[in-house]
């Protein structure tokens, strides 16, 4: 009788007290495709670490990005929101930050999952790209800093990486150059070479301070295009320790191995108390990069080697939380933002960017191929290995998981759209809980999918789709991106329909000849997306032409020795000759 008291006080103690919880290690890829990894179908790439992180847990295999775009998708991740409930969706062509001094980015009035686990006691720290903001009025207010979103400590890049980072490289800015440097200066010579001749002939009198105008206009075309090619890179493409310029302008000299070591390093300081660690990769946005260790020894070039070499990163993660007796009490997630940028090809043809699979299109559109997203769980204390789960999911359930397993209540005063996935993981729900999902592309509503109780189907609907070009090409190759808006895109009416579950690659497009329900699912998806309009409040538009373009007076510079007129210095190299 004693003993089945005691019995029955130990298990009422053990129900009592809170569940463990886990270290949070999240890892996130920089444009990477679904379609490049061994555990998902890969057969040339090697990804070894990856693979047997989804060996040793769970594979989501309809994991959707909240946003085809860098920066969007970033936001919802961090918050659980859509990207237009934050203001980060754009209403002009250009979605993403492309300036450290840009006034723009996450406010500080949304709730992050790092601010939430901060709460309970855990320890963060983002390593790697941030790309969602830095400063609002002045260079040192920080309104936007990781630091100010529940990180405790940042290592890596403000921005993001982009070919103009690292020389010889090329540049995204061809049709900024086309249109407001090189398109002037021919109206000016030819403006010019007109008057003149006019002039020569005698049949106007042209002054000549007209001529010294235009001269100096063409002048000042040409300074301004110069300081932009030289400044851009430093200006833009550095490294931050938490608040300070750690190195400036980035080098891409072993960047991978050094944000592996602030990595690992951050692990081993806190292997005594609960930690979340967000690495977010550089790898494998381009400009790509190798280490010599790495460089052509892929079978998908500079690509490939970019991606093997994030991989074996993703390796010395596990292994130091498998050295320090970690493994069992973490969840370890990988994914990428978005899919793969198909179009990324250099002038010499060779293919920079990465493989969505199956699936139609990429980065920057809301087909299958730039939403479908890596999505790998593992937690060996308590997610079964060897997991597949076929339900759709988003980037977004991130947030509420962590905040419960951590222990933290939700935010009641904001719509939350991410859903807790361990129920699905856990076997304890066999359905997902997003019955409607919304694809936006910048802030035009894209696409809705909707997944019915007791069903197998996934319907998928889209109001418009880019125009691809070249004709019969899987992606915008004239415009390196696809853009929502105008001339670039179709719209239909009635809008396309899709059986994700049949017809993953979105090939033949339903009718009401060959689905009989055609009219009572597009009416039903219809009103779910009025329902979710009109949960919409207005926000600032952290994305508009102001908050995006560069300010002088937002821009960090850390001052060269050796000239007045540049930002340059490397301490993590000063900090190397200190420590030897």
């Amino acid at each position: 009788m004693k003993v089945g008291l005691l019995l029955l006080v130990l298990l009422w103690k053990a129900k009592s007290q809170p569940a463990m919880r886990p270290n949070i290690v999240l890892l996130m890829a920089d444009d990477l495709g679904v379609g490049d990894l061994g555990c998902y179908g890969n057969k040339t790439l090697r990804t070894p670490n990856i693979d047997r992180l989804a060996g040793g847990g769970v594979k989501l295999t309809q994991h959707l990005a909240a946003s085809p775009l860098c920066t969007p998708s970033r936001a919802a991740f961090m918050t659980g929101r859509y990207p237009i409930r934050l203001g980060m969706a754009a209403h002009t062509r250009i979605g993403i930050y492309l300036f450290t001094a840009s006034s723009g980015g996450l406010s500080t009035s949304e709730v992050t999952f790092a601010r939430l686990l901060r709460d309970q006691g855990y320890s963060t720290a983002l390593i790697g790209k941030w790309h969602l903001g830095l400063s609002c009025h002045n260079a040192t207010d920080f309104c936007h800093h990781p630091l100010h979103h529940g990180f405790d400590y940042f290592y890596g890049l403000p921005t993001t990486n982009v070919r103009d980072c690292k020389p010889g490289e090329g540049t995204v800015f061809t049709a900024a150059y086309r249109w407001l440097v090189f398109f002037p200066l021919q109206i000016i010579g030819v403006t010019v070479f007109t008057l003149a001749m006019l002039r020569f002939l005698r049949l106007i009198h042209v002054p000549l301070g007209v001529f010294i105008v235009l001269f100096l206009l063409a002048g000042l075309v040409l300074i301004f295009f110069l300081c932009f090619l030289h400044y851009f890179r430093p200006l833009n493409c550095f490294l931050m320790r938490n608040y300070e310029i750690s190195q400036q302008p980035m080098s891409f000299d072993h960047l991978t191995q050094r944000l592996t070591l602030e990595a690992t390093g951050f692990i081993r300081r806190n292997a005594e108390k609960p930690f979340l660690l967000f690495l977010s990769y550089l790898q494998v946005h381009t400009a790509l990069f190798a280490s010599k260790d790495f460089a052509n020894k892929s079978l998908h070039g500079p690509y490939g080697d970019a991606v093997e070499e994030m991989d074996w990163s993703v390796g010395q993660v596990l292994n130091v939380l498998d050295e320090l007796g970690l493994a069992n009490d973490t969840l370890v997630y990988f994914t990428s933002d978005q899919g793969a940028h198909v179009e990324e090809v250099t002038t010499k043809g060779e293919m920079h960017g990465g493989s969505n699979g199956i699936y139609k299109g990429g980065k920057a559109n809301n087909w299958e191929g730039g939403i479908r997203i890596p999505g790998i769980l593992r937690w060996p204390r308590v997610i079964q290995a060897g997991l597949e789960i076929d339900e759709p999911t988003s980037n977004m359930d991130i947030f509420p998981t962590v905040a419960k397993l951590a222990g933290a209540s939700l935010p009641q005063d904001r719509v939350i759209d991410g859903r807790d996935l361990m129920p699905l993981i856990q076997g304890k729900s066999q359905h997902s809980d997003h019955e409607f999902l919304f694809h936006y592309c910048n802030a035009h509503l894209n696409a809705v999918r909707w997944h019915p109780p007791n069903s197998k189907s996934i319907w998928k609907t889209l109001y418009f789709t880019p125009r691809f070009n070249p004709e019969g090409a899987n992606g915008c190759f004239s415009t390196h991106v696809c853009f929502c808006f105008g001339s670039y895109i179709t719209h239909h009416d009635p809008p396309l329909l899709f059986d994700i579950s049949r017809d993953p690659r979105e090939r033949n497009p339903l009718t009401p000849t060959t689905e009989p329900r055609f009219h009572d699912i597009l009416r039903i998806m219809q009103e779910a997306a009025d329902n979710h309009t009109r949960s919409l409040l207005e926000v600032p538009n952290q994305l508009s032409l102001w908050n995006i373009l560069w300010k002088p007076w937002l821009q960090l510079c850390c001052p060269s020795a050796s000239s007045l007129l540049s930002c340059q210095c490397d301490r993590e190299k000063q900090g190397q000759r200190t420590s030897n």
